[in-house]
C-alpha cells in the first residue's frame, strides 16, 4: 500500500480536488466513473509525449511534457493539476482547454495538439 506522504503532490493535488480517485501508486491514480487517469512521469520514463489512441489528455508541461491526466470517454472534465498542453488521440471532434469564464485557451483536433496559456478550469472534448 501506497503511504500518504509518498505520493506524489500532483496526485495528492487531483485527489483532493476530485472525488472518487483511486491511488494506484505514489505517480498513478484512477477515477474509475469517470474514465480519467492521472501519470506523473518517473526519472526513467523522462518523456510522456503521447496520449493513448482513443484518448484526451491534459498535460502540466509544455509539448506534452510533464504529468498527464487521461480521459477515454469524451464529455467536460476538470483535469485536477496546471495545464499547459492539451492531446486529442481521437479519430474525430476536438478537445478544448477552457477557461472558468468558458473561453477557449487552446483547441486541439483530432490527431493534435496545442500548448495552453492562461489558467484552465477544464477539458471539454466534442466528438
Amino acid at each position: 500500500m501506497t503511504e500518504p506522504d509518498s505520493i506524489h503532490p500532483d496526485i495528492a493535488d487531483a485527489l483532493e480536488r476530485i472525488p472518487g480517485g483511486v491511488v494506484i501508486d505514489a505517480t498513478h491514480a484512477e477515477w474509475p466513473e469517470l474514465g480519467m487517469s492521472i501519470d506523473v512521469p518517473t526519472d526513467e520514463e523522462r518523456a510522456v509525449g503521447s496520449c493513448a489512441t482513443g484518448n484526451v489528455c491534459a498535460f502540466n508541461g509544455t509539448g506534452l511534457s510533464g504529468t498527464r491526466v487521461s480521459w477515454s470517454t469524451c464529455g467536460t472534465y476538470s483535469p485536477g493539476i496546471t495545464v499547459r498542453s492539451i492531446a486529442n488521440a481521437r479519430s474525430a471532434g476536438y478537445a478544448q482547454a477552457r477557461s472558468s469564464s468558458g473561453s477557449v485557451l487552446a483547441t486541439a483536433i483530432a490527431g493534435s495538439w496545442a500548448n495552453v496559456s492562461g489558467t484552465v478550469a477544464d477539458v471539454r472534448c466534442v466528438p
